[in-house]
């Protein structure tokens, strides 16, 4: 079966603003706007150099669902929790994402995979990404 990864749907509240701390937090770029009147949807993918998307998704009386401040809580609620990025170097990246503003979840440190590095951030409105580095065995 020839299947990819597309992207990753993020629920928002604040569709600008989330729009402006992805594109300036990761370099992400928008691929498109849409606007859907009937359920009062609207939406934008944004997508990295190295071409994968996150579409960001907000709807005029959307409530806050599940705001875990670390994954281990997040998996205290069934459904998506999270999305992961990786990186060559987890420590800049981290540190510039957080100076940007996102909030620290879990510091830098080792992850359940053998020879692989993780942290974890929060976007502006509480939502969690996994920062990842595996490191070459060549």
């Amino acid at each position: 079966m020839d299947v990819r990864f597309d992207h990753v749907g993020v629920n928002v509240r604040d569709l600008d603003a989330q729009t402006a701390w992805y594109k300036g937090a990761l370099g992400l770029k928008t691929v498109f706007e849409f606007h859907l009147e009937g359920p009062g949807l609207s939406g934008v993918v944004l997508e990295h150099p190295h071409g994968w998307r996150l579409e960001l998704l907000a709807r005029a009386d959307s409530r806050p669902g599940l705001k875990a401040p670390d994954p281990i809580t997040a998996v205290l609620t069934e459904g998506y929790g999270h999305f992961a990025v990786t990186t060559p170097e987890l420590d800049p990246v981290h540190a510039a994402l957080v100076a940007h503003g996102a909030g620290e979840a879990v510091a830098p440190g080792p992850s359940p995979e053998p020879g692989v590095r993780m942290a974890w951030v929060t976007d502006p409105e509480g939502n969690l990404i996994e920062l990842i580095e595996r490191r070459s065995t060549e």
